[in-house]
């Protein structure tokens, strides 16, 4: 019973507007090309990749953290095609 009065609630509000910090983030994100998170996920690849050929026991360490941008970058710039395409700029 109580998801279905979560649930109810939360459908009702859809006059909710964003936060200063959230219009801020996505008015600043929304001038970069969405092209720009993908090259960014593509680069970190290679680097991590090239890296990672090295062998170097700690140019492995730095490899790693570089492929861990790859989900995040990409994860960003599907956040910032949504924005665009169906964010609150649509009603704004």
């Amino acid at each position: 019973m109580e998801s279905q009065e979560v649930e109810s609630t939360v459908s009702s509000d859809k006059d909710v507007r964003e936060g200063p910090v959230a219009r801020e983030i996505e008015s600043r994100t929304a001038k970069l090309p969405s092209d720009v998170w993908l090259w960014g996920a593509l680069a970190s690849m290679v680097a991590s990749l090239g890296l990672q050929a090295t062998r170097s026991r700690r140019l492995a360490t730095l490899s790693n953290f570089l492929g861990q941008w790859v989900p995040t970058l990409l994860i960003f710039g599907l956040y910032n095609k949504l924005v665009k395409v169906a964010g609150h700029d649509r009603r704004s």
